[in-house]
C-alpha cells in the first residue's frame, strides 16, 4: 500500500520488501527538517517490523538527493544550537539506517550530492544508473562536509575520500563503483531491474541469517581483531542452532531448494 502523494517520504510494502521515496522533487530531494523527521520515524519503523526483508531507498524527480535544505539553513545564520542540532538530527537519520536489522539498498539516479551522498553512504548496498553523479559540495561553498565525510570514509579509501571533500567535484557513477561507494552502475533504464535482481538475491536467503550477519557485520567493525573473531565465533555458533541452516544444508545435500523459515 502506498501513501498519499504528498507525503514527504512515500512508502510502498511489496512482498516484505519496503520501497522508500524522498518526494521533494522540485527542491531535488533536500533534506529538509520535516524529511528528516520523516525519513526517522520510517527507519524507526523498521526496527520493529519483524517480517520486512529489505528496503530499497529511491527518489523521485530528477535527482536523488542535493544534501541539506540551504535556504532552509540561511533562515537560522548564526545560530550554532540550531546546526549543531540539526546536523545531529540527520546523523541520527543515517545511524536508522545502519541499524536497520534489514538491508537497505539505495536506487540512485541524478545527483546524490552532500547529505545525499551521505545516504547513499549510509545505506548497505547502492545500485546506480550510468548517469548518476556523487559529490560531497560544500566545500563549494565554504562548508567542509564533516557529517557526511563520517560515511564517506566508512566506504572509500581515505584518500579517495578526501579528494571529494576538500574539491567538491563529482565523480561519475562507474567511478563510484571502483571507490567502494556503489555496488553496481547499470544503464538508467536498467535501473529498476538491477535492484529488483539484487533484492531478489536476498529474499532467496535466510531472513535470519540475513538479520544475524548484518548486525553481527557493524558490530565487528569497531573490536580489535582477536575480539571480532571472538564475537564472530559466538554469533555463528548461535546461528548453527537454527532451523534454517538445518534446512539449507539438508537442501544442499539433497540438491533442493530450501525452504527457510526464521526470522
Amino acid at each position: 500500500m502506498q501513501d498519499h502523494s504528498d507525503a514527504l517520504v512515500l512508502a510502498d510494502r511489496h512482498d516484505d520488501v519496503l520501497t522508500l521515496t524522498l518526494n521533494r522533487p522540485d527542491q531535488f530531494n533536500a533534506l529538509s527538517e520535516d524529511m528528516l523527521d520523516a525519513l526517522q520515524a520510517r527507519f524507526d519503523a523498521c526496527r520493529e517490523d519483524t517480517a520486512l526483508r529489505a528496503v530499497v531507498l529511491a527518489a523521485r524527480g530528477r535527482a536523488f538527493c542535493a544534501g541539506h535544505d540551504l535556504k532552509q539553513m540561511r533562515g537560522h545564520e548564526g545560530d550554532a544550537e540550531y546546526y549543531r542540532d540539526l546536523f545531529t538530527r540527520c546523523g541520527r537519520v543515517m545511524q536508522s539506517m545502519v541499524a536497520c536489522p534489514v538491508p537497505v539498498i539505495a536506487r540512485v539516479h541524478g545527483t546524490a550530492t552532500a547529505a545525499g551522498c551521505q545516504l547513499v553512504a549510509s545505506c548497505d548496498l547502492a545500485v546506480a544508473g550510468e548517469g548518476a553523479r556523487f559529490a560531497v559540495s560544500g566545500i563549494n561553498v565554504g562548508l567542509f562536509c564533516s557529517t557526511p565525510a563520517v560515511a564517506l570514509t566508512r566506504n572509500v579509501p581515505l584518500k579517495n575520500a578526501f579528494e571529494m571533500l576538500v574539491t567538491g567535484q563529482f565523480i561519475s557513477a562507474a567511478q563510484a563503483v571502483e571507490r567502494g561507494l556503489v555496488n553496481h552502475a547499470v544503464p538508467d533504464d536498467q535501473l529498476d531491474e538491477a535492484v529488483a535482481g539484487l533484492v531478489g538475491a536476498i529474499l532467496s536467503k535466510s531472513p535470519l541469517a540475513v538479520r544475524i550477519g548484518k548486525a553481527m557485520v557493524y558490530r565487528q567493525l569497531g573490536m580489535p581483531l582477536p575480539q571480532a573473531y571472538e564475537y564472530a565465533a559466538g554469533v555463528m555458533a548461535e546461528n548453527m542452532l537454527t532451523e534454517d541452516v538445518s534446512e539449507g544444508i539438508d537442501a544442499f545435500m539433497q540438491k533442493r531448494p530450501a525452504q527457510f523459515k526464521g526470522r
